[in-house]
């Protein structure tokens, strides 16, 4: 079974050869090209980062998919790829822009998480500052609006979680965090829950696990806390007293949105599993 672990060992194995939004300015139009998929399965084949003898729909050979399709003669052929049409987009495995790709894993007492760098800055990639917590994403647009995340600070999303809510998507958080930052302050995020963000300029520790929900250490958590959140490191902890922060009491999870069919789901979320072993309600249910 393949694990966060898994992922993290890969990252730091394979070598960042393209630059696509956000961390790059390149959309996927860009991409395609300066060479696109045929160009990065090429390069990853020929340094020996790729397995080649992988039987696929196209053959028995990973080859075949790093070479680039064209009409000519009103017939479809395959050409080589040759050099990148854009090397602020893509670039040789030899030369790459970083020497591993942007994914790690964070541990501690908050628990684990993963974490996304290849767009942050790495004087980002570690903050330590007082936290504040919330368990809903607009609450955290109103304390934003407010002026009360004006400074450095560390913003806490729990009880998102599978079995909490579902795990939605966070997608509200990116836009005020991402303005925080540019106004100066050292600011991260730490969340049970999932954002596709993740992959923006703000560091952000997402998927945490275990949730907070069933108390999880992020239900531990209380506002002013001082948080480090270190991919330098890999640490994701509370820089609290142990024999106080296991005595603290963990926080009461909001009761679950209700209306829209949400109540249907109910079971499912129940017999959820962490986000680090896929959310699976049907492996939960085994055992697993």
């Amino acid at each position: 079974m393949i694990d966060w672990d898994d992922f993290d060992r890969l990252s730091r194995a394979i070598p960042l050869i393209a630059r696509v939004y956000p961390n790059g300015s390149a959309d996927v139009n860009g991409f395609e090209d300066a060479g696109g998929m045929p160009y990065v399965i090429r390069e990853l084949l020929d340094a020996g980062l790729l397995h080649r003898d992988l039987k696929t729909v196209a053959g028995d050979d990973m080859t075949t998919y790093a070479k680039r399709p064209a009409i000519a003669d009103e017939a479809l052929t395959w050409g080589d790829v040759g050099a990148s049409g854009d090397d602020t987009i893509l670039r040789p495995a030899a030369t790459p822009f970083a020497p591993e790709g942007g994914f790690r894993i964070l541990a501690g007492n908050l628990g684990r998480a993963c974490i996304k760098v290849s767009a942050v800055e790495r004087d980002r990639w570690t903050i330590e500052a007082p936290c504040r917590v919330f368990s809903d994403q607009l609450e955290v647009q109103a304390a934003f609006k407010a002026g009360e995340l004006d400074r450095d600070v560390v913003v806490v999303v729990r009880f998102q979680g599978p079995r909490a809510n579902g795990m939605p998507e966070l997608h509200k958080l990116t836009p005020p965090l991402g303005v925080l930052q540019n106004r100066g302050f050292r600011v991260a995020l730490v969340t049970d829950g999932r954002m596709s963000g993740a992959s923006g300029k703000v560091p952000c520790a997402i998927h945490c696990s275990p949730e907070a929900l069933g108390d999880g250490p992020l239900a531990r958590l209380r506002d002013g806390d001082v948080i480090r959140m270190s991919a330098d490191s890999g640490e994701l902890v509370a820089l609290v007293d142990a024999d106080e922060w296991f005595a603290r009491p963990c926080a009461i999870a909001p009761p679950p949105a209700q209306g829209m069919g949400r109540e249907l789901f109910s079971l499912f979320r129940g017999t959820a599993n962490e986000a680090e072993k896929g959310a699976s309600a049907v492996l939960a249910a085994m055992g697993w």
